[in-house]
């Protein structure tokens, strides 16, 4: 239908805007300049008067501008994670780490998954981060690929990396794996186990790779033969494929599973063998996973403290962001043997 020339025209509807400095001067009965400062934290502000501003942005829904808050202080507060794309039990305990230390500072969080960590990848979640206006990022990426010489960080952002080999010119962060795994393995040779064979994590990550060579080294340090490795990707099932390997040798009376996903999958395949955990075979884990304890039997395992790497991981960015000081040393997080009811000495020939 056509409108009459007498018709008024329809109005077109407008966004709403949200409310302005200006709002909240008038709401709180203070000067334009005394929201502004209170808005970007300021101190020259008694402390009556920021609470009654306060009260008057929350009471209209005022919320300030940080980008343009940034571009006045050169901060954006918020931190860029790039993480692999497969999740696994550490990397997701690790990234929750440092969400909560992030929040704990007053800044945001802004994930970059990449599926590969290839130069193209890498190069691309920088991109997409500075677009976003990130204060810096972590990188967390188990894979060997992050190690790898074609792979160059880009320059430009403060950057601390989670878990590495390679030695960039940034601050690096991670749990002592070669000690957890030269714990365990030590552990169940004082029990008087001959020696311990080992259900390594998959080849492609940096973690499993540290754990596979220092129980190597520790069985050829104390003169123990080394048996050959099986190998996991940190799935129970993965490890329940590789226990009914082990349950079928009756020469296995101790195992060291990189993961203790893996060490419940191989828990269940000596159970259904009838390989009686510890009367037969002890099983170290590595993690300490809440569910350990309550694995039957409970699991002994290494504990990482996954909150104590992404809280050094996140006070290292803070550093470099507010000094702009170059890399230390690694920061090499150490482990604990907690020890429950699935190691014992080996039965009696």
């Amino acid at each position: 239908m056509s409108r009459t020339p007498e018709e008024p025209p329809v109005p077109t509807a407008s966004p709403r805007r949200g409310p302005s400095m200006a709002d909240v001067a008038r709401e709180a009965g203070v000067s334009g300049q005394t929201v502004s400062r209170v808005a970007n934290g300021r101190t020259n502000v008694d402390d009556a008067t920021r609470d009654r501003v306060l009260a008057a942005m929350r009471r209209i829904g005022y919320r300030p501008n940080s980008a343009a808050r940034a571009l006045r202080n050169g901060k954006f507060r918020s931190i860029g994670v790039i993480i692999s794309a497969l999740p696994t039990f550490g990397n997701s305990r690790t990234l929750d780490a440092i969400a909560a230390a992030v929040v704990a500072q007053g800044f945001s969080i802004i994930l970059m998954p990449v599926t590969r960590p290839t130069q193209g990848e890498v190069t691309g979640a920088f991109s997409k981060l500075n677009e976003q206006a990130v204060d810096g990022v972590i990188i967390l990426i188990e894979q060997h690929q992050l190690d790898q010489s074609e792979i160059e960080l880009p320059h430009g952002l403060p950057v601390v990396v989670i878990d590495s080999s390679a030695r960039y010119d940034y601050p690096v962060v991670d749990t002592d794996q070669a000690d957890g795994a030269a714990t365990a393995t030590r552990h169940l040779l004082s029990l008087g186990h001959e020696t311990v064979w080992h259900i390594a994590g998959p080849p492609q990550s940096y973690s499993a790779e540290r754990r596979r060579k220092s129980w190597r080294s520790t069985l050829e340090l104390a003169g123990a033969f080394v048996p050959p490795v099986l190998t996991g990707d940190w799935s129970p099932s993965s490890g329940y494929e590789a226990g009914l390997t082990l349950a079928a040798d009756p020469s296995v009376t101790a195992v060291f599973a990189a993961n203790d996903q893996m060490a419940l999958g191989l828990l269940r395949a000596l159970h259904e063998t009838g390989r009686p955990v510890p009367g037969e075979v002890s099983v170290v884990g590595f993690d300490d996973m809440e569910e350990s304890a309550h694995f039957w039997p409970p699991l002994t395992t290494i504990r990482q403290s996954f909150e104590a790497v992404g809280r050094h991981a996140v006070a290292a960015l803070l550093t470099e962001i507010e000094t702009g000081a170059e890399a230390g040393e690694p920061v090499s997080v150490p482990t604990e043997l907690v020890l429950r009811s699935s190691t014992a000495p080996p039965p009696v020939s």
